[in-house]
This record gives C-alpha cells, structure tokens and sequence, in this order.
C-alpha cells in the first residue's frame, strides 16, 4: 500500500485506524476485545493510530499504551490535547472548557507520554483551538516539544484556514484533522 508523508519524518497510510470508540463515546467495548482489534489492524497492515487524552478521558491513550508496546516500532501514534480535565466526576463531565496555554500544553504532553508507554508522540494535535491562547503562542510551545525530541509533528484540530496560516508560520503543521462523519458531513 502507498503511504503519504507527513511532516518530514513520518510516513502512514492513507487510512488510520481512530480509536476512541474502544473506550469513550460509543459504550466502549472490554479491554480484551478492543486489544484484540488493535493486534488485528496491526496484522493487516495498519499503522496509524489516533487517540486523545479526553477519551475516557485518559483511558484511551493507556489501551493504546498497553496494546501497542510490542509493535512501536512499527505505528505511528497521533494524540491530542487541548481540554482542561477535572479529577473529579465521570466521563464528560470532568470537562472544563479548553485549555492551550503553554505551560498546560507542556503538561500535558508529559502525562501523555507516560499513558502511552512511550518516549516521543508521533504526531501532536490540538484538539480544539482555545480562543484565549493566541495559536502562535500554543504552536511555540508544541514547537519547543518537538525541539526536545518528545513529538515529531504537529497537527491542528477543528482550526480555520486564517489559523492554521498563523501556526504554520511559527512551525509547520504536518496534519489538518476535520470532522466528517454521519453526524458531521457539512465541513
């Protein structure tokens, strides 16, 4: 199969397997199952996986840590950010509006290295542009997580065509991301 370039060192195919259904959104399925479905794609070829810290919220980036351990070297992982998330509460409740400030930026990617099991995320997105936080200060600090070595590329969520100029002119943005599905299909 052909694979696409994004950014200037990953190479995925053109389908990725999205894997928040496995644990949030749709009544998730048993652990067992969904790793099993993992191991499965991998099998056939799949090698590009998508999941974010609020799915679950959390839960989704530790199955993806766990079921793709043994496979690393061969996947590309892409997670997002970009919500603030209480302790307390269950599923969306513990959301508190969106939150790319760079210092929360920075922390985040920290825990989300540690739920996946890994030392460098493939392909960094914000999930959500936080009309508080200027893109270009969110994208300087994705940029500085990059320079660490911690993430490859980076990637915009849900943004405008003026947004995503903006970011690009402080670092280059190696993926796009917009919603089109059945419930979706107007963008």
């Amino acid at each position: 199969m052909q694979t696409r370039k994004l950014g200037t060192e990953l190479n995925v195919y053109p389908v990725g397997l999205g894997c928040m259904g496995m644990s949030f959104a749709y009544g998730g399925q048993a652990e067992a199952d969904a790793i099993a479905t993992l191991h499965r794609a991998i099998d056939i070829g799949v090698n590009f996986f998508d999941t974010a810290e609020v799915y679950g919220p959390f839960e989704n980036e530790i199955l993806l840590g766990k079921a793709l351990k043994s496979a690393r070297d061969k996947v590309t992982i892409a997670t997002k950010f970009g919500f603030r998330i209480l302790e307390e509460g269950t599923g969306l409740d513990r959301m508190a509006g969106v939150d790319s400030r760079p210092e929360h930026v920075k922390a985040v990617a920290e825990a989300s290295l540690k739920r996946l099991g890994t030392d460098v995320i493939d392909l960094y997105y914000q999930h959500r542009v936080d009309p508080n936080v200027p893109i270009e200060d969110t994208v300087g600090a994705m940029a500085e997580l990059v320079r660490e070595g911690k993430v490859r590329a980076l990637g915009l969520s849900e943004a405008s065509a003026a947004t995503i100029r903006r970011a690009h002119a402080v670092h280059p943005i190696a993926a796009v991301k917009r919603e089109y599905s059945l419930w979706s299909r107007d963008t």
